[in-house]
């Protein structure tokens, strides 16, 4: 590990080489060219020397001195591990970003090391079926779901850790310095202040979310529109009913969503999974939805729906159910 660091750092950054414009560096004294990459390297090796992490650190990022001493043993241990090492801005910037790295300090190290945020999403790998259904676009993984969140029997809105690989290269710059402007006001105590950042932050569709260890997750917001399912509206016969079949189904639990795309309204469309439950199936044999055959010709929503109709269960005990689309219709 100490050769590659070396053959880096050597390669990236030639000592001669003094004709750099200052006003071009950033505050570790490295350029937005592959010469950040090459002080990473050269931090990382020094670390592996001396257990040491870089001066000036701390006016950057707001944990503490072991936090930092942990990071870098993280970001040793990656290094070694990736094949090849990096090599360019983007691809230091993803490996800081995967690491694990508090998420208020990201966008900090960055700076420190003059790496932009990369823009190309990560793909998710780790975890991912082999294969997906015909149509699905990727996989999201949700923070707790919480009840009050659920808005009728086919909709809600989740939360996604942006330390997932797949968010983690999407968070506007905006959102990230509001995350540390954040957190270095409550570590001043100045809780209005953090509070009035934070409501700037949920207004950009982003939140800090407090987990039960006490550990706080920077989250994205996303509307998801369970696909194939057309469940009675709010004001519907069972609807009510409907919708609290959901809660039951996913309140306070982390969800495994296949997304397929996004509908007219911005909602994330996808069959939604559940401790290994799959939601719409559940749904449909509980009689708490109709199966929105427009949108979606799989054949077993079609057999789940007859099941429940057979069972007179849910909306299907009702003597004349009708169809949500054409309720919706009539009101337009």
């Amino acid at each position: 590990m100490g050769n590659v660091l070396r053959l880096l750092w050597g390669n990236c950054c030639n000592p001669a080489t003094t004709d750099v414009d200052s006003a071009s560096l950033g505050p570790h004294g490295v350029s937005a060219a592959n010469v950040g990459v090459s002080a990473l390297a050269r931090d990382l090796l020094n670390f592996e020397i001396t257990s040491q992490v870089p001066e000036g650190l701390s006016e950057h990022v707001v944990s503490s001195k072991k936090a930092q001493s942990n990071w870098y043993r993280k970001l040793l241990k990656a290094w070694k591990e990736a094949k090849p090492p990096p090599k360019t801005p983007e691809d230091a910037a993803r490996l800081v970003i995967q690491t694990g790295i508090r998420q208020a300090d990201v966008e900090g190290l960055l700076v420190f090391y003059g790496l932009a945020i990369p823009h190309t999403p990560v793909e998710v790998t780790d975890g991912v079926p082999m294969s997906w259904p015909d149509g699905v676009q990727f996989e999201m993984q949700t923070l707790p779901v919480d009840p009050k969140a659920i808005q009728d029997g086919d909709g809600m809105t989740v939360y996604v850790s942006t330390a997932d690989p797949r968010e983690s290269s999407c968070v506007p710059r905006k959102v990230l310095m509001a995350a540390i402007k954040r957190s270095q006001a409550r570590a001043e105590k100045n809780y209005a202040k953090a509070d009035a950042i934070h409501n700037k932050m949920i207004k950009a569709g982003y939140r800090v979310i407090n987990l039960q260890n006490n550990e706080e997750i920077l989250a994205r917001k996303c509307r998801i529109r369970l696909r194939g399912i057309d469940a009675p509206e709010g004001s519907m016969p069972y609807g009510q009913e409907a919708k609290e079949e959901l809660v039951k189904l996913v309140q306070w639990k982390c969800l495994r969503i296949l997304v397929y795309g996004e509908d007219q309204y911005g909602r994330c469309v996808g069959d939604v999974h559940c401790n290994g439950m799959f939601i719409q199936e559940l749904l449909l044999k509980k009689g708490c939805a109709w199966h929105y055959q427009a949108y979606d010709q799989r054949p077993e929503f079609a057999i789940w729906e007859k099941e429940a109709r057979a069972k007179r269960v849910g909306l299907w005990a009702l003597p004349n159910p009708e169809k949500p689309w054409e309720w919706r219709k009539e009101r337009r």
